[in-house]
């Protein structure tokens, strides 16, 4: 129980499964309890997830093997999206991002490479 009180903060919301020890977060926050039917998680939530996303991410990001702190978070931005559009084609994506940008924004500037 101490590992659970240690790891967690005040005025979290808490995924869980039905394990009795979880209850214990029931003071320190929101607690969601996760019901699963033959492994499959029953309604909106679930903890799978955040799991899929990193596998996702892993297999995404491997050819770059690793990139530097301050781009990080670049990438994973751009993984998050990549992720959360996986289903829709890339025409289609494409399409509403051009309809998207305001034409008088773009910078028709040439950029010249060193």
């Amino acid at each position: 129980m101490k590992g659970i009180q240690a790891g967690s903060r005040e005025g979290w919301l808490y995924y869980t499964d039905k394990w009795q020890a979880y209850a214990t977060l029931r003071p320190r926050g929101d607690h969601v309890v996760i019901r699963e039917e033959k492994w499959c998680p029953v309604g909106r939530d679930h903890i799978n997830g955040i799991e899929g996303f990193w596998s996702y991410s892993k297999n995404w990001l491997y050819p770059y093997r690793g990139t530097q702190k301050c781009f990080f978070q670049f990438y994973l931005d751009e993984t998050c999206y990549r992720f959360n559009q996986r289903r829709e084609g890339l025409k289609s994506l494409i399409t509403k991002l051009l309809k998207a940008i305001d034409g008088h924004r773009i910078d028709s500037t040439p950029v010249r490479l060193r």
